[in-house]
């Protein structure tokens, strides 16, 4: 038998799910949790997402289970963007992703300049100099360079976004460290992490994660959860394997024509869930947003797409009405601004504005 429902259902849904509506999430371990981690290549966004559904939010929690509990984890996983996850989850993120091995092809290698005996042996070395270490990445470089002998992946090692850091991050082998005089840090999880994490197989790591994005993103489609995790690129054959494999948890839902799935367990819930009505100001590169595709219209009006998903990946902060994105905001002087699309509330907008304003002033 399958479900039908609408997009507004779906969207109201989601919100609820995520601590957004209304904002009941315990702490920031379990917010990442749910939200199958936090986006954070813009430090002050990811303390937002986690602030606005977060139930007393603190300021510095994220720090203190990142460097004190080590209950959080930093570094690149999903479309190779940073995010945020919690550390017990890591290794599931890790064995799904790290199955992808993008690293290995000719193309990927022409693009960052390194022939595939020097990312070969970069994947070979870093964990080695990262053993029982914590280190910059000028002194990360210097040390794959010693290892290695090869001088010629300095400039790719020291490139901004981590291109060739990224691979090891996939492979479980590279996470975020303690910030150093301003500096970023890396280090090995096996020795940063509480007990080191699980080892899991990719079929495993990939379940897990299609279940946990399934709870909080769905009902969603091979598509979109490709789209998310690695924006496309997921093999076909391991995208079914996946699906097949968790098949049996799993309900059919019907939204507007879409066939979709959703964890059995959360149907009821969902069906029963009424459409929203509120307003909510939710930070740049906010995981409601990149959860779904950038195409889904009953989320994100074509006319609004370029204001919301702009050049360079920017993905702006939002005005979120009846589940849909109605605005874009930014701050003014530690105020929210909003920038409408369609009209929504007053009453509504200004509540949330000054809940938002307080969160910024406390960040």
């Amino acid at each position: 038998m399958v479900a039908e429902t609408t997009w507004a259902r779906v969207l109201s849904w989601r919100l609820r799910r995520q601590f957004v509506e209304p904002a009941t999430g315990d702490d920031a371990v379990a917010i990442a949790r749910r939200l199958c981690g936090v986006q954070a290549q813009v430090a002050s966004s990811a303390a937002l997402a986690v602030a606005v559904r977060h139930a007393s939010p603190r300021p510095g929690e994220i720090e203190d289970a990142l460097w004190r509990d080590r209950t959080l984890v930093k570094t690149w996983t999903m479309r190779g963007t940073l995010h945020i996850l919690p550390a017990d989850e890591f290794p599931a993120y890790r064995a799904a992703l790290g199955s992808l091995r993008f690293w290995e092809k000719a193309s990927w290698q022409r693009g960052h300049g390194v022939s595939a005996g020097e990312i070969e042996a970069v994947v070979d070395a870093v964990p080695r100099a990262l053993s029982g270490r914590v280190l910059t990445r000028e002194e990360l470089v210097e040390a794959v360079i010693e290892v290695t002998g090869d001088a010629h992946v300095r400039q790719a090692l020291t490139s901004g976004w981590g291109a060739l850091l990224k691979p090891l991050s996939f492979l479980g082998e590279l996470c975020y460290g303690p910030p150093r005089d301003g500096r970023v840090t890396f280090t090995a999880p096996a020795g940063w992490l509480p007990g080191g994490g699980e080892a899991l197989s990719a079929e495993e790591g990939g379940v897990r994660v299609l279940r946990a994005f399934l709870g909080a993103h769905g009902p969603a489609t091979p598509r979109m959860f490709d789209a998310w995790l690695f924006r496309g690129a997921t093999p076909k054959a391991v995208l079914r394997g996946w699906f097949r494999d968790l098949e049996p948890e799993l309900a059919q839902v019907e939204v507007e024509g879409m066939p979709a799935v959703l964890p059995a367990e959360l149907l009821d819930d969902l069906l029963a869930c009424p459409p929203s009505e509120d307003v909510h100001l939710l930070p740049g590169f906010d995981q409601f947003i990149l959860g779904a595709p950038r195409d889904l219209e009953p989320l994100l009006p074509k006319a609004a797409r370029p204001k919301v998903s702009r050049t360079a990946g920017w993905i702006s902060p939002v005005v979120i009405h009846r589940g849909r994105v109605a605005g874009v905001w930014e701050a003014k002087e530690g105020r929210p601004v909003a920038e409408l699309f369609e009209p929504v509330p007053e009453r509504l907008l200004a509540a949330e504005t000054d809940r938002v304003a307080t969160l910024l002033d406390r960040l």
